[in-house]
């Protein structure tokens, strides 16, 4: 069984970050260890909130870790809350990195043209040089903007513009660039990606469900991981995560007892355990 690191937030509710990223990537057949950033009685969508920071624990786990001979087939990075973190993340990586490992980032610094609160350009510059690392890296358009200094724009963009974005990316040394909620249709949503190895372009869209809720970033980015440690390529990988994503929101907005701070998640997991049996069946077979 593969084993992999995620470095993120707890928040006890809400889910988002690892309360995410465990069950979804454990239910995928992933072993998933945690280095813990922050402690949150609730994520930060709520008025009232604890808030722990694990910064001083982040070196001592990974080096109690390292006694034990540990190791770990793929690192998953999510939210990260200040430019020390990112340098220990760093560490992690060059303690930890398999010559055959994943490094996937998902660069966590804000939506919809702003950054969230507590970043500035100069977080987005470290953001940046941390995103030269990985293998993998998922900004959406505001943290992609913020990284190569260049205007947010929201939806007046073509394939061409995006393109160019995702290439300017590549220029950071990720060796693959996929930016999340892309849209070039109204009732359309989803990826385009780049291999800068193959220098090859894809997109994958689905159905856009008009709503919005906390987490699905860190439902997307950890199925991504999931799906990666079963072996497949990236561009099918995008396109399980688009789609368990929908399927996460669809069932949720038919819910009439939902709540409001996330998505039922719990509910869409027999279908990504399904979706990725499938898929495996149908790569065996040469379907795909």
């Amino acid at each position: 069984m593969k084993r992999i690191l995620s470095v993120q937030d707890i928040s006890c509710v809400g889910k988002c970050s690892l309360t995410v990223a465990l069950p979804i990537i454990s239910a995928m057949g992933v072993e998933t260890g945690i280095l813990p950033t922050a402690l949150l009685s609730v994520h930060t969508m709520f008025e009232h909130y604890t808030f722990l920071d694990l910064t001083d624990e982040m070196p001592k786990i990974s080096e109690a870790w390292k006694q034990e001979m540990l190791d770990f087939d793929a690192i998953y990075t999510g939210y990260l809350g200040s430019v020390r973190q990112m340098n220990i993340v760093q560490k992690v990586f060059e303690d930890y990195k398999k010559e055959d490992g994943l490094i996937l980032i998902d660069p966590v610094l804000g939506d919809n043209g702003k950054l969230y609160k507590g970043f500035d350009q100069a977080f987005a510059d470290e953001m940046a040089k941390l995103c030269s690392k990985a293998d993998v890296i998922l900004p959406n358009m505001t943290e992609a903007s913020y990284m190569l200094h260049i205007p947010y724009v929201k939806e007046d963009y073509d394939e061409a513009y995006v393109r160019d974005v995702l290439k300017k990316l590549s220029g950071i040394g990720a060796k693959n660039v996929a930016i999340t909620g892309i849209s070039f249709e109204e009732d359309k949503i989803g990826v385009m990606a780049y291999d800068a190895e193959h220098d090859r372009y894809f997109s994958y869209f689905n159905r856009k469900i008009e709503s919005f809720f906390h987490g699905t970033g860190d439902i997307f980015a950890s199925t991504v991981m999931g799906a990666l440690m079963n072996g497949f390529d990236l561009e099918e990988s995008l396109r399980v995560a688009v789609d368990y994503t929908l399927e996460c929101i669809r069932l949720t907005t038919e819910n009439p007892n939902r709540r409001i701070y996330g998505v039922d998640f719990e509910d869409a997991i027999p279908y990504l355990i399904d979706r990725i049996g499938k898929t495996q069946c149908q790569n065996r077979k040469g379907g795909i």
